[in-house]
C-alpha cells in the first residue's frame, strides 16, 4: 500500500463509542472517523507571558481583556495555567467537532488507543453507579486469569472508591507490568464484595474476532482500527481458513459500531482484499494533508465474495475500508447508512506533553465521493432497528451469532448469490 503521507491516524466520535472504554486503551471518540493524523515531531513553543497572550493572539488584545477580568472578578480565585488551558481548548474545538486541545493525560490516552498494547489488568469498562461495569476481561488478560466477568462492578481500586469518575478509575488501575492492584467487585447473586489481587501485565487488545458461520463462510468482527488490526485481520482470516472444509468461499465483515480508529489500519486491511485501485485519497492545505493509498497486488481471499456489515455507528477509518471495497467493486454493503465523517485530523504534538488534534483535510472514496455529513449507503438496505449487540468474547455468543443477530443472516443470504468479484455499479436493495 502507497502512501504519501507520515503516519495516518483517525479515531471516531465519542458519540459513536459512548463512554466504552478499554482499560489502557481509549478509543472513544476524539480524533476521527477517517481522518488522517500524521504525527508530527514535538513543537518547540515556549510559555507565553500572561499579558502578552491578548496581543500574540489577537490585535485588540481581547483575550488578554477577557482573562483579566476573569482573574481579577470571578467569584473565586483561578489558576492562570487553567485558564490558558480552557482558552486553548475552547480556540481549537471551536474551529469544528473534531479539532481539539489535548492535554498530557488526553493525549497519552489517545497513543494508548492506537497502540494495541498496553500495561494493565486488561477489562474493557463502561460507567456504572458509584461503580464501573465490566464489559469483558480481554483474553488471557490479568483480569480473566483472576476470574472477572461480565457485569461485574469494581467498586473500589486499592481501597479507594471508584465514585463517578471513570477515567481516574481508569488510570487507577493502569501501572507498570509486574505491579499488584486490588479490585473490590461486586457481583449479582454474592452478598458481599468480591477482592480480586491482580498483577498487571501488557495487554494486547485484539480488534478482530473469527466465527465461523458454515463449513464454508467465515465472518469477522473488526471493533476498532488500531496498530495491530492488520495483522489481527490477516491471522484470523488465516484461522477461518485453515478451518474451511474444503476450502472457504466467502467471508462477511461486521464493521457496524465500529467508531474507526488509525486510518493505516484501515487502508491496510482493504490493501489485504484488492488486487489494485485507489483506496482513499484526502485534500488539504498543506502538503502532507493531500495524500494518496493505493492498494498493491494480493487478494487473500483470491476473489472470494465479500459482504460488509455497516450501521449508521460505523465511521472513520471504517467507512474508508467500507468506501474502499464498494467503489473498486470487491464487496457488497449490507445495513443501514454509516456515520458521515470525511475529515481528517493531524495530531501536532506540542511542549509538555500535550497535542493539539487539528482538522487538516478531506478524503474521499476511490470514486471521488465525500461522505462528510452523507454516510455510504449500502447496496442492500436492511430494514428496522440494529439487533442487539453479541457478546462474541463468550464462546455461547460465537455459537449463536448466526441464530441470533438477523443482520448476519441477511449478510450470509447476500454472501450466498454474490458474484466472487463484482464489476457492475453498486445495487440498491431492500431485506424485510
Amino acid at each position: 500500500m502507497q502512501s504519501s503521507t507520515r503516519t495516518l491516524v483517525t479515531l471516531a466520535t465519542g458519540a459513536l463509542l459512548g463512554f466504552l472504554v478499554a482499560v489502557g486503551g481509549d478509543v472513544r471518540a476524539s480524533r476521527d472517523s477517517g481522518a488522517l493524523t500524521a504525527l508530527a515531531p514535538p513543537t518547540q513553543v515556549g510559555a507565553l507571558p500572561w499579558r502578552g497572550i491578548g496581543h500574540a493572539v489577537g490585535h485588540d488584545g481581547l483575550l488578554r481583556e477577557v482573562l483579566e477580568r476573569v482573574k481579577r472578578e470571578y467569584v473565586e480565585p483561578v489558576d492562570e495555567d487553567k485558564l490558558i488551558a480552557h482558552a486553548v481548548r475552547g480556540l481549537v474545538s471551536g474551529l469544528d467537532p473534531y479539532s481539539a486541545y489535548l492535554d498530557s493525560n488526553e493525549y497519552e490516552e489517545m497513543r494508548v488507543s492506537t497502540t494495541g498494547s498496553y500495561p494493565g489488568v486488561g477489562i474493557e469498562v463502561a460507567p456504572a453507579v458509584d461503580a464501573i461495569r465490566v464489559v469483558r476481561p480481554f483474553e488471557q488478560s490479568p483480569a480473566a486469569r483472576a476470574g472477572l466477568r461480565a457485569g461485574d462492578l469494581v467498586v473500589s481500586i486499592d481501597g479507594e472508591s471508584v465514585g463517578s469518575n471513570v477515567e481516574a478509575a481508569i488510570t487507577r488501575m493502569r501501572g507498570p507490568a509486574g505491579s499488584a492492584v486490588r479490585l473490590s467487585v461486586r457481583r449479582g447473586g454474592e452478598a458481599l464484595p468480591l477482592e480480586f489481587l491482580l498483577r498487571r501485565a501488557q495487554v494486547d487488545v485484539h480488534s478482530v474476532v473469527a466465527v465461523r458461520l458454515t463449513p464454508q463462510i467465515g465472518y469477522l468482527k473488526i471493533s476498532h482500527f488500531s496498530a495491530t488490526t492488520a495483522q489481527d485481520f490477516r491471522r484470523a482470516l488465516d484461522s477461518l481458513r485453515l478451518a474451511a472444509t474444503p476450502k472457504l468461499a466467502g467471508l462477511v465483515i461486521d464493521l457496524r459500531n465500529n467508531p474507526g480508529g488509525l486510518l493505516e489500519a484501515g487502508g491496510a486491511v482493504a490493501d489485504l482484499l484488492l488486487e489494485s485501485g485507489t483506496i482513499v485519497t484526502a485534500d488539504g492545505r498543506a502538503q502532507d494533508a493531500r495524500f494518496k493509498m493505493t492498494a498493491e497486488p494480493g487478494d487473500l481471499l483470491a476473489g472470494a465474495p465479500v459482504v460488509v456489515l455497516v450501521n449508521g455507528a460505523s465511521a472513520s477509518a471504517a467507512e474508508i475500508l467500507a468506501g474502499a471495497l464498494q467503489d473498486n467493486g470487491r464487496a457488497l454493503l449490507v445495513g443501514r447508512r454509516t456515520f458521515g465523517k470525511g475529515s481528517v485530523q493531524t495530531v501536532m504534538p506540542l511542549s509538555q506533553g500535550r497535542a493539539i488534534k487539528l482538522t487538516t483535510s478531506h478524503y474521499f472514496t476511490p470514486s471521488g465521493r465525500s461522505i462528510d455529513g452523507r454516510g455510504i449507503d449500502p447496496d442492500v438496505l436492511l430494514e428496522g432497528a440494529d439487533p442487539a449487540n453479541m457478546d462474541l468474547a463468550d464462546p455461547d455468543g460465537r455459537a449463536s451469532l448466526l441464530a441470533h443477530d438477523r443482520d448476519v443472516a441477511a449478510a450470509l443470504r447476500v454472501l450466498n448469490r454474490a458474484p466472487a468479484v463484482r464489476t457492475a455499479p453498486p445495487l440498491t436493495a431492500r431485506l424485510h
